[in-house]
């Protein structure tokens, strides 16, 4: 929940609008749980907050390497922050390859914090550093606060007993320690963590507890001068309610839950593990208790085929991947939609093609989402834009799959999926129910069964095997429009397909008008986007507007059927810009769709996009020079995230 946290002494008073820091180190050194930590003790604070963790492929690189660096980031502040920010304010660098592959990214003036402990004469050459960087002036242009966290860590965990080793994975909380006297936070939230994380090793509470302890103290009373000082950052202004912190992961499992109460149905998720969409199916293995069946399978297609029959049997069937997976479902997501039975499919995109990059972001499975079945396959499909908008899709997705006899794909992406941030619990009582039904009784005239009928939306009965007297055909090949039978005529097939066409394209109408996220209906210029790219583009049209320039945010959910209105707002702008991560998919739909000129912003290097290249890309559009509004692609950005590159000498 949400709190306010005391002022600080009037000595210690500092209070930036939002801060950035980041937490770099070895895949080993916990950064990740560095990070999360620290997020939490955001949370308590009060601080609104938007997290990227940036972490390897490899499951563990060499020890010390530049491929090895995992990084954690969070932006916290008291106003509104929508992404995890452009450049960090604080480093913290816990060996010589996380100091080299993330430098670059500080703001000139920023603040390095780094483990001298760390930079011994092997990790200097296995960072590809001549001479250690701290010694030899190149960080000249940064603060540098240099000391042996190692050695630190060390002595205060040494009462407890512990080997080396095992000491010196203590450093990251010895340095959450730091971080938290840093900006004035409160420590028993973490110390009781600790304790119930290790309460069948209370020595390795106590020792990680001493640690903490022992980095908030450095803080206290060593002698830093200007280079370390309390920074109090205050509670940002929210409506009073029940918050907590939540990863797209976990928001799209609980509003996949809490999609299948509203529907009055049991759910069964079939899944397979591949990054980054594994973490869906951790959180819903313990939510048994709300009529939910987790099966890992053997491979995607079992997966998949598993939800089918599952949802065939009377359940709501539910299945997860990411792209290379999602293409060996995709056979099978034509049986579902030639079945016309309910599922819903996400797909949490990383960087492709093939294996790609499984541990980076992108949105790259648009056309796959839209496009990419054999045959005419419409299946709707709707874009999460940050980790709490993923709850609300997953309950659209259920609500449109049993109130249309479709599968659903619902998009999110490795940013959603990893990134955190506070969430304000719903109200249960604003989601209005959606019951499935089931046919119980024989439908067509004189006493015949037509289970391929259609009600006013378009969607055929829901008929649970076993129901006396209502024994039926269903499968992938081509049926009888009425009666589900096989059927391969001419007039059969043309009217299956017209009809399970419109009955997507009937979907429009149940969803919401579009409306413009930021600014006004008509003017110069029109940023439209879908998915994660929502905060930059966001927080950069609401800089250019404060600019003065005649520019507006339109954000998509619903990619597929597109809302109604989206034509005629789109052509009620001069020029549009779409930002996407990926060569211009979405900006291909658009123009499909309605015809207009829509511009790519496109950026593929399997980072978010900075608020400060959409701004660039903006402000083309009103410096006058002809010929220079328009798309383009955004380079790859060595100064964002860790990059081994641009690392290398």
């Amino acid at each position: 929940m949400a709190t306010q946290i005391a002022e600080p002494e009037a000595s210690t008073k500092n209070h930036p609008e939002a801060v950035v820091v980041r937490f770099a180190g070895d895949s080993g050194d916990g950064m990740q749980l560095t990070g999360g930590q620290f997020t939490l003790s955001s949370a308590l604070a009060g601080n609104d907050f938007a997290t990227f963790p940036d972490f390897p492929a490899e499951i563990r690189a060499p020890q010390g390497t530049l491929f090895g660096v995992s990084a954690f980031q969070i932006n916290f502040g008291s106003t509104d922050i929508e992404t995890a920010g452009d450049a960090p304010d604080v480093l913290v660098a816990m060996n010589p390859a996380a100091l080299k592959t993330n430098v670059d990214a500080l703001k000139p003036g920023g603040l390095i914090i780094a483990d001298t402990g760390e930079f011994t004469k092997r990790n200097l050459e296995k960072a590809k550093y001549e001479v250690s960087p701290i010694d030899d002036g190149s960080l000249a242009k940064w603060q540098v606060l240099a000391f042996d966290i190692s050695a630190l860590t060390v002595e205060a965990v040494k009462p407890f007993g512990l080997g080396n080793k095992d000491a010196l994975r203590c450093k990251n909380m010895w340095t959450l320690g730091l971080a938290l006297w840093m900006f004035d936070r409160d420590r028993a939230p973490l110390i009781a963590w600790l304790n119930n994380k290790f309460k069948k090793n209370p020595t390795l509470a106590d020792a990680n507890v001493a640690a903490l302890n022992a980095g908030h103290a450095y803080g206290e009373t060593a002698e830093l001068g200007g280079q370390l000082h309390k920074q109090y950052v205050g509670p940002v202004a929210t409506p009073a309610g029940l918050y907590r912190t939540i990863t797209g992961a976990e928001a799209v499992a609980m509003g996949l839950v809490a999609g299948a109460q509203l529907a009055h149905l049991p759910m069964f998720f079939g899944g397979y593990p591949i990054t980054p969409a594994s973490s869906i199916l951790h959180y819903l293995v313990g939510m048994k208790e709300f009529g939910v069946t987790t099966f890992q399978a053997e491979d995607e297609i079992a997966a998949i085929a598993a939800a089918i029959g599952a949802s065939y049997a009377g359940s709501l069937g539910v299945t997860s991947s990411s792209g290379p997976g999602i293409a060996l479902k995709t056979e099978a997501m034509g049986l579902a939609v030639m079945t016309e039975l309910p599922l819903v499919i996400v797909n949490s995109q990383r960087g492709g093609p093939s294996t790609g990059l499984p541990t980076k972001t992108e949105q790259s499975d648009l056309y796959q989402a839209v496009y990419g079945r054999n045959g005419d396959t419409p299946i709707p499909v709707i874009a999460a834009c940050s980790p709490g908008d993923a709850f609300d899709c997953a309950i659209e997705a259920v609500r449109i799959a049993t109130q249309y006899m479709t599968p659903v794909i619902l998009l999110s992406d490795g940013y959603i999926a990893n990134a955190a941030e506070p969430w304000l619990v719903p109200d249960p009582a604003r989601y209005a129910p959606f019951p499935a039904t089931f046919l119980n009784e024989r439908n067509g005239p004189d006493g015949t069964l037509l289970p391929y009928a259609r009600d006013a939306k378009g969607a055929r009965p829901w008929i649970k095997p076993g129901t006396a007297g209502l024994m039926h055909r269903i499968g992938g090949i081509e049926k009888n429009p009425g009666t589900g039978n096989i059927d391969y005529s001419p007039e059969a097939h043309q009217t299956m397909t017209e009809a399970r066409k419109a009955k997507i394209d009937g979907v429009a109408k149940s969803i919401p008008a579009q409306e413009v996220t930021l600014g006004s209906e008509g003017g110069k210029l029109a940023v439209v986007g879908w998915g994660s790219t929502f905060g930059p583009i966001h927080q950069a049209v609401r800089k250019a507007r404060a600019k003065g320039l005649d520019v507006s945010h339109i954000h998509v959910r619903h990619i597929w059927p597109l809302p109604e209105n989206l034509g005629d707002l789109l052509r009620s702008y001069e020029r549009i810009l779409v930002p996407e991560m990926n060569t211009g998919q979405f900006k291909t739909v658009l123009r499909d769709q309605y015809l207009v000129d829509a511009q790519p912003l496109c950026k593929t290097s399997g980072q978010p996009f900075a608020i400060a290249e959409i701004e660039a890309a903006i402000a083309t559009y009103f410096d006058g020079v002809p010929g220079n509004a328009g798309g383009d692609e955004v380079p790859p950005n060595a100064k964002q995230m860790p990059t081994i590159k641009s690392a290398n000498p």
